[in-house]
């Protein structure tokens, strides 16, 4: 039962966390799509920068320095659908699944060609960070509890603050609810669209550092993400665009993904005699099960999608 307490906690902090990001890009204005990639261009900048820090950095270090890579790395790489999206006018959904395509694609050719500089024989996607991961770790007991853990709590928690009790996020709303309303007061709606795509990159890129330090010390970018930046999507919308019941239902469709992980310790889930398959599908199941009920009720942000015309009115 604790091992799943881990996991369930661990796995809700990578879908509060991508969550959050993409309920910041589409209160904004901006659909989101590209989340999957920008978790994995967000994992490939902590991976590298855990990998390459030199031995016995301190642990404090260690996290400041590999968060910061994860979160500018996730930015940089959301700046191309904001570009896109906000400069250009391009199909939102378009921009983001071409973020989906390029973001493993750029991440498996440069693990490559970091891994072939270093041995000619060594063509993998994998990227080893075992003794670097061990400082976002604390052992309680037989728990072993991840800062990430703490960190998404935090963030959730800053994230309601923001949204709903600053100038800042009001004015994001605003544009995404209506930017025509928000600019005649003064608002700049191409600015504040530019800020929710960044802070979703941030998170996005912080979620993908998350996810492959769950459990492991090593990471094969082939892999990708396992669709966590679409489970993430799916917890947004099941959570109304909310902060608080982002982080519910985050613990939701934790608790069914670690259940792949930890099924094998509980007798009555063993004495079913599921493959293996089921346990990893169920959060994917439920995702679809759960949209099914919630789409035709869901509230987004009215003016989500829709590219900005200073112009109309």
């Amino acid at each position: 039962m604790l091992l799943l307490i881990q996991y369930t906690l661990i796995f809700a902090s990578v879908l509060t966390l991508v969550a959050l990001g993409g309920c910041f890009s589409e209160h904004s204005g901006v659909i989101n799509i590209g989340l999957e990639g920008i978790m994995v261009v967000g994992a490939l900048g902590g991976a590298l920068t855990m990998k390459y820090l030199p031995a016995g950095t301190a642990a404090v270090v260690i996290i400041l320095f590999v968060i910061l890579a994860s979160v500018v790395c996730g930015m940089i790489f959301s700046l191309l659908l904001g570009i896109a999206a906000i400069k250009f006018n391009a199909d939102q959904t378009l921009a983001g699944t071409a973020l989906n395509l390029l973001g493993p694609a750029a991440a498996v050719v440069l693990v490559r060609a970091v891994n072939t500089a270093e041995s000619a024989d060594n063509v993998s996607s994998t990227v080893v960070y075992g003794q670097a991961k061990k400082a976002f770790l604390l052992n309680i007991g037989s728990f072993e509890f991840n800062w990430f853990m703490l960190i998404a709590l935090l963030v959730l928690i800053a994230s309601y603050i923001v949204l709903y009790k600053t100038k800042f996020g009001l004015r994001l709303c605003a544009c995404g609810e209506h930017p025509q309303a928000a600019d005649s007061v003064g608002i700049n709606v191409y600015k504040m669209r530019y800020a929710g795509v960044l802070i979703s990159g941030a998170l996005g890129g912080l979620g993908g550092l998350v996810y492959i330090t769950a459990g492991v010390s090593e990471w094969k970018f082939e892999n990708g993400v396992a669709g966590f930046g679409f489970l993430a999507l799916a917890v947004m919308i099941f959570g109304q665009w909310r902060p608080v019941n982002i982080g519910l239902t985050a613990l939701l469709f934790g608790m069914f993904r670690a259940l792949s992980n930890v099924y094998m310790g509980f007798d009555a889930l063993v004495a079913l005699k599921l493959p293996s398959t089921i346990y990893n599908m169920l959060p994917y199941i439920i995702s679809l099960v759960v949209l099914v009920f919630v789409s035709k009720k869901s509230r987004a942000p009215k003016a989500e999608g829709i590219p900005y015309d200073k112009g109309a009115r």
